[in-house]
């Protein structure tokens, strides 16, 4: 190889050093703020005047796998993504659930939780595995702002939809009988079990299929597009927590049920 050419390509090489060091994704910064709600219990809340609450334990669980210095801040839900933009804090964990327009002007982790939707029917009656069959010309109970509109208009045309400003006054109607079902996030339902009117009327039937679309991909932790660093740090550590087992240990302290 010639000198002059020999020369070329290093001079070359030199130039583009500095572009892919633009590329290349910052560090994390230190210590990491984590913002949260606090008003959104079991997820997230305020307790002896701290941060306290499943997403709360979860970032701790988080940071510590991944060798993070972090502290959780609270910030209140409105502004919230623009308090994120504006550097005031580096990532949410604040039951914020994936959506295309959140997604347009952050990034997000993979789902690190995700509440089924489930069917609740009183106990007297027999519907065996809830389905576009089974529950044709059944009374289905459903907020009439939540995805499960969507779901049952498109998945189970047969049935005969009625919609309520809640979920609690969903269930109201089903105690009465004038529903025979009633479907929601799984969570709330579970709480109206527990309740001793709840769990004297109904039970739970059965629950939406897994990965179901239209209901949604399930909450991840938003941060900034630019730190795809972080989001990385973060995506490795929520696998070795689930692979491990500490995810469920963490979970079963807030909800009784699977949440990947």
């Amino acid at each position: 190889m010639s000198r002059l050419l020999s020369r070329l390509l290093l001079l070359s090489v030199l130039a583009a050093t500095p572009a892919l060091a633009e590329q290349a994704p910052s560090p994390p910064p230190s210590p990491v703020r984590i913002a949260t709600e606090g008003g959104h219990p079991p997820f997230n809340y305020v307790e002896d005047g701290k941060p306290a609450g499943f997403e709360v334990e979860l970032a701790q669980a988080l940071c510590a796998e991944a060798r993070l210095t972090c502290t959780v801040v609270l910030h209140q839900w409105d502004g919230i993504i623009k308090g994120l933009e504006a550097g005031e804090y580096d990532a949410i964990m604040a039951a914020m659930a994936i959506t295309p327009k959140r997604a347009a002007r952050i990034a997000f982790t993979r789902p690190y939780l995700r509440i089924p939707f489930a069917y609740v029917a009183r106990r007297d009656t027999s519907l065996p595995n809830p389905g576009p069959a089974t529950l044709r010309g059944r009374r289905i109970g459903v907020a009439a702002h939540g995805p499960q509109v969507a779901y049952l208009e498109q998945r189970v045309p047969g049935a005969e939809i009625r919609t309520f400003d809640n979920l609690a006054d969903a269930t109201l109607d089903l105690r009465a009988g004038r529903v025979d079902l009633v479907l929601g996030d799984k969570l709330e339902l579970a709480n109206f079990l527990a309740r001793p009117e709840g769990d004297a009327c109904c039970r739970f039937v059965g629950e939406v299929p897994a990965g179901e679309p239209l209901l949604g991909e399930g909450v991840g932790i938003g941060l900034r597009k630019a730190d795809g660093a972080l989001r990385e740090t973060f995506e490795r550590a929520l696998a070795a927590l689930i692979a491990d087992g500490r995810y469920d240990r963490i979970r079963a302290k807030f909800i009784p049920f699977d949440t990947k």
